[in-house]
């Protein structure tokens, strides 16, 4: 016991200092973190829903257009495989009935090419053994394409994983901390956003699929038609925002949202409207300024979502592969399109189908009470180690307060969110961090009564209940690991301060407080202790 070592002794102060650092930020209103310096560290804990207020909403994904998007994309790669290759294979109009697709090959003498050219664009569906399209030949001329089961299975499974990303990035963009978005189930997505002053403005983000797409004004089709929803052949009929009329478009798309680098809310150099300017990436910019000088003096749409927000005529070439949208728009409606059109498109519908909203002050109430149990229950174990253990339930109080701040550090520096059953396991964690105490004094007094002198005493005491500590410690560890891993939400954020708690736990009360003992035994010598 005598014989700490120096580099140990500096090592367990710099990682206490280090510690406690980390910790101060979190101490600090954020309007006075605010006026620091830019280069220093600032690592904060996070609050969680529960205890800074916020939002919580669950999605459904509809996964029905899963199956429409892949029938008609399957659509579009069969008319190109076939036309634009060579020898072309002429092939009649390719039909969408029954959640299948069929078309007919004019020559029977290619109907063998036609079917080397269809298996390339199937694969296998994961590791189920099945493809994820059936090809088969009826009447020797015509191919039926059906989506397997496993196929469309993993169709939508990939489009939940894409719908979960794209819901992160466009809450990222708000500028929220610590938002937590993860699947549910098959077909949906938690998300909770602490801190969120708007909720309103979140479904309307999320709800949005952001579907980008410039097509040409069908200006042969007739007004009265168009009213009536009839379109010519080659076009459709659309909601057009201004007015609330409708308007035929081609169905050819020009150029979509696919292309898009970058989008961003600005304002109209001449009347000032928030407008959102847009800029394409090389191969987007090259097909919009070749279309845009082949159209010079036609109109041409800006459809999302399947309405079209403008419908401007293009006066001269736009070239360099940047534009804007104008339209009816506030400076948050323009902004919340922005943001939609960068975090990319939704592949998945997602509608709301429960949300609930925490305010500040019902956080407010339980961060105050979760401190007054951690005071209370602190105090109470304070007061009694000290009776208890004199000198020792000193050094136990020490280890308990150096062990609550190691605790917020090392959060702080993982940028771990505190939620309401995290204070549960703060908590509990100061209550059985003294447990390892409790060990070494118990174990000190029996060691006394043998008898034995002073040093020897409390060095057979630290040795003896270090693997009882350590063992103990283990299985609580793999514990609150086994509740990260299968629980979600706030069992999670238990786990997470459990595991830390444990850890800085055993540092204290073993390395810590061994440390603080080894000094006095050093400086004073006794032959007894009282204990």
């Amino acid at each position: 016991m005598l014989d700490f070592p120096r580099w140990k002794v500096w090592a367990t102060w710099l990682v206490i200092a280090f510690c406690a650092l980390a910790a101060i930020p979190s101490f600090v209103p954020e309007r006075v973190r605010a006026t620091w310096p830019g280069w220093l560290p600032q690592p904060v804990v996070n609050l969680g829903l529960d205890l800074a207020g916020g939002s919580y909403i669950l999605l459904e994904a509809q996964t029905g257009d899963v199956a429409e998007t892949r029938l008609e994309a399957m659509r579009e790669q069969i008319r190109i495989a076939m036309r634009r290759t060579d020898p072309r294979i002429e092939i009649g109009e390719i039909s969408l009935r029954d959640g299948q697709l069929s078309f007919m090959v004019r020559d029977a003498a290619q109907v063998d090419a036609a079917r080397e050219r269809l298996l390339p664009m199937t694969a296998g569906a994961g590791l189920t053994g099945q493809r994820d399209w059936d090809i088969s030949v009826v009447d020797s001329t015509s191919f039926v394409l059906r989506p397997t089961a496993a196929g469309t299975a993993q169709a939508i499974d990939t489009a939940m994983d894409d719908a979960t990303e794209i819901v992160r990035r466009r809450i990222d963009e708000l500028g929220t901390r610590e938002p937590t978005i993860v699947r549910q189930g098959a077909n949906r997505i938690v998300v909770e956003v602490p801190g969120l002053q708007d909720p309103e403005a979140l479904k309307r983000l999320l709800g949005r699929t952001a579907k980008l797409e410039f097509k040409l004004v069908d200006e042969t089709a007739n007004p009265a038609e168009v009213a009536l929803g009839r379109a010519p052949p080659g076009s459709e009929v659309l909601p057009y925002a201004e007015g609330g009329g409708k308007i035929a478009v081609k169905r050819a798309i020009i150029i979509s949202g696919e292309n898009l680098v970058d989008a961003r809310q600005a304002y109209d150099q001449t009347g000032g409207q928030p407008i959102v300017n847009f800029t394409f990436d090389g191969s987007g910019g090259k097909r919009f300024g070749r279309t845009t000088q082949e159209n010079v003096g036609k109109l041409f749409a800006i459809v999302v979502d399947d309405q079209v927000i403008s419908a401007p005529r293009i006066n001269t070439p736009i070239l360099g592969g940047a534009g804007y949208i104008e339209g009816s728009f506030t400076v948050d409606s323009a902004n919340q399109l922005a943001i939609a059109l960068r975090s990319g498109k939704l592949p998945v519908a997602l509608s709301v189908i429960q949300e609930n909203t925490i305010s500040a002050e019902l956080g407010k109430d339980s961060i105050n009470k979760g401190v007054l149990a951690g005071i209370v229950g602190s105090l109470a174990l304070i007061a009694f180690m000290i009776v208890t253990y004199a000198r020792f339930g000193v050094y136990t109080t020490a280890a308990l307060i150096v062990n609550a701040v190691m605790i917020l550090g090392i959060m702080a520096l993982f940028g771990a969110t505190l939620t309401l059953p995290g204070i549960a396991g703060f908590v509990l964690t100061i209550g059985a961090a003294v447990d390892a105490n409790v060990l070494i004094n118990e174990r000190i007094r029996e060691e006394l009564r043998r008898p034995r002198n002073a040093v020897p005493a409390i060095e057979y005491g630290y040795k003896e209940a270090s693997t009882a500590i350590f063992d103990a410690n283990i299985t609580n560890v793999i514990s609150a690991a086994i509740m990260f891993i299968f629980g979600s939400g706030p069992i999670r954020g238990f786990a997470v301060v459990l595991a830390i708690g444990i850890v800085t736990s055993v540092f204290t009360g073993v390395t810590f407080t061994r440390l603080l003992v080894s000094r006095w035994l050093m400086k004073n010598r006794p032959r007894t202790i009282n204990i």
